[in-house]
């Protein structure tokens, strides 16, 4: 690859969003070892953003002493909690040509995120997944979460005719200009964003990536399992009937598909502004 073809190639960018929430104990060990991970094999720019969900403990500070420290990594505080409401506050701001988040646990193995971005990042896709419910997938966690998550999965595909396999996974990306467009659309700001934010790029015939992924349940995780399920439901709820009142289309951004694969001597250029009705 010549200089600039390798140039044109490094230009495209990644800002990966950490969530947290009183994560303070386990947040300088967990961004040390991804911004290490990132520097050491990631082959594009990327941001590590986190987002501080209205701690009550320390991670506030932890997160500040970690900009000062490390090169690549930012922090943002929130006066609400909410998943979604920190990646909207977040993502919707990204100069990055791409999106991600992943938490704070990283129960997901990092050698999945360049095979995460990366469609994403050539043109092929428009939204990517890690999927512990993929056939290749090597999870271990208890059989209580494992029902769970195969339970509200089925309900998705039944009820709201998913074809993902899995929506709550802690590890996702999306082209930027495709997520400021659906943005406006997705309602929740807490658990039930992964899902809406699927559904409406499902319905407008955006393209969803899935990578299989290694998985391992964190014991310490502070997700309310129960309070979770009940609000994913009236998600679920909401989003049939606005099915049945016909609000599903949004003008989306149309994909530039690059034809060679990351790395090739082309070069990758930014997807067109305009915007155009999926079909």
């Amino acid at each position: 690859m010549n200089e600039k073809n390798a140039r044109d190639v490094r230009q495209r960018s990644v800002e990966i969003v950490v969530p947290v929430y009183n994560e303070a104990h386990v947040l300088a060990e967990s961004i040390g070892r991804l911004h290490a991970y990132l520097e050491a094999s990631f082959p594009f720019p990327f941001r590590i953003t986190v987002a501080d969900n209205a701690s009550t403990d320390a991670t506030w500070q932890a997160a500040t002493d970690l900009t000062l420290r490390l090169p690549h990594v930012h922090a943002v505080h929130l006066d609400a909690k909410g998943r979604g409401r920190a990646l909207k506050h977040v993502w919707s701001r990204s100069t990055a040509d791409v999106v991600a988040y992943m938490d704070v646990d990283l129960s997901t193995g990092l050698a999945g995120f360049l095979p995460l971005v990366a469609p994403l990042l050539s043109g092929h896709s428009d939204v990517a997944i890690g999927s512990r419910l993929h056939r290749q997938a090597d999870v271990v966690r208890g059989p209580k979460r494992e029902f769970v998550s195969r339970s509200y999965n089925l309900l998705l595909k039944l009820g709201l005719a998913a074809r993902f396999t899995d929506a709550q996974c802690g590890f996702k990306a999306v082209r930027t200009d495709v997520f400021r467009a659906l943005a406006p659309h997705i309602e929740d700001n807490a658990w039930f964003f992964d899902t809406e934010l699927l559904v409406l790029a499902q319905r407008n015939r955006l393209r969803i990536h899935e990578v299989p992924v290694d998985w391992v349940d964190d014991p310490d995780s502070r997700v309310d399992i129960v309070r979770t399920a009940l609000d994913d439901l009236r998600g679920m709820r909401r989003m049939l009937r606005d099915t049945l009142t016909g609000r599903v289309r949004i003008a989306v951004p149309h994909r530039v598909p690059v034809q060679s694969p990351i790395g090739a001597p082309q070069h990758i250029s930014s997807p067109a502004p305009s915007l155009e009705y999926a079909s």
